[in-house]
């Protein structure tokens, strides 16, 4: 819902780690230029300059994303994937590390272009952010009457990228990465999953990018729980954020009230979570 502060928690993720902040607010109107840059002619040289698009930045707000057409989404998500874009045959690289949040705002249907699934498919998580509890909301309420709260950078892009390529080097064992691939298969037959009573509210389960994108995000969630191995509980813990949005409801489960979010449950409730032999004694 509108007003929850996402963008202002973007603003200060990117000044935390000293990186560019970039934001786009998505409207009918918008075209793939206006996003990843194009040719501008100079009279005083009579040829052309390549003018880069607001894209180039470390950390993207693509705000409102479905309010964009299709021409407009396809491009920044090209750009996620390749993590470049060709202008006129000439490559530009986006700055590393490059991330996008987008935003969709759930009322105000009209003007609105849903990301196909396929598409959806490429953003590794989807976070729902609700309204906060009535104590929460007077804490917010008194620090926006109160001094402007300095956020001070504590990091460096080169920074993160060394903790990226730490979080590489965590230790995945194979009965982990069985675990992850058994809750995603499960999304896609339920009923050998043992969980008959949704087959026919899913027409659609998660696709071996949400495999990939599970222990990729199990593996940074051990990290920054001080392990360096990657247990069951991590992959649990990010089953929904990765699941949710891959999970094509069929018209009977959306007529059911069944969400995404009560399949991946019962996913989790059914597939048994494996326990790793630490080799000092310990069983986890």
């Amino acid at each position: 819902m509108p007003g929850l502060a996402k963008t202002a928690t973007v603003k200060a993720l990117a000044r935390v780690v000293g990186g560019t902040f970039g934001r786009i607010q998505f409207t009918p109107d918008l075209v793939p230029s206006d996003l990843v840059g194009t040719r501008v002619f100079n009279p005083r040289k009579a040829d052309f300059t390549t003018e880069l698009g607001p894209i180039f930045c470390n950390l993207l707000l693509a705000d409102e994303v479905n309010r964009a057409p299709a021409k407009v989404q396809s491009a920044l998500l090209e750009v996620m994937q390749e993590r470049q874009v060709t202008i006129a045959k000439e490559t530009f690289r986006v700055d590393d590390p490059f991330l996008v949040l987008a935003t969709q705002n759930p009322i105000e249907a009209d003007g609105t272009y849903p990301l196909p699934e396929a598409q959806i498919d490429r953003f590794m998580l989807k976070v729902v952010v609700g309204y906060p509890s009535a104590h929460e909301e007077m804490g917010i309420v008194e620090r926006m009457i109160g001094e402007p709260i300095q956020v001070r950078q504590v990091l460096t892009p080169e920074d993160l990228v060394g903790l990226q390529n730490q979080v590489r080097k965590v230790y995945v064992d194979p009965a982990v990465i069985a675990y992850a691939t058994r809750l995603v298969t499960a999304t896609r037959s339920l009923k050998a999953a043992g969980v008959t009573e949704l087959e026919s509210a899913v027409d659609y389960g998660g696709s071996p990018r949400a495999t990939i994108h599970m222990v990729s995000a199990g593996r940074a969630l051990a990290f920054i729980r001080g392990r360096s191995y990657v247990l069951g509980q991590d992959i649990a813990a990010v089953a929904p954020e990765v699941l949710r949005h891959r999970i094509v409801l069929s018209y009977e489960g959306i007529a059911d009230g069944v969400s995404p979010d009560t399949v991946v449950r019962r996913v989790l409730e059914t597939a048994e979570m494996p326990r790793l032999d630490l080799g000092d004694g310990r069983v986890v």
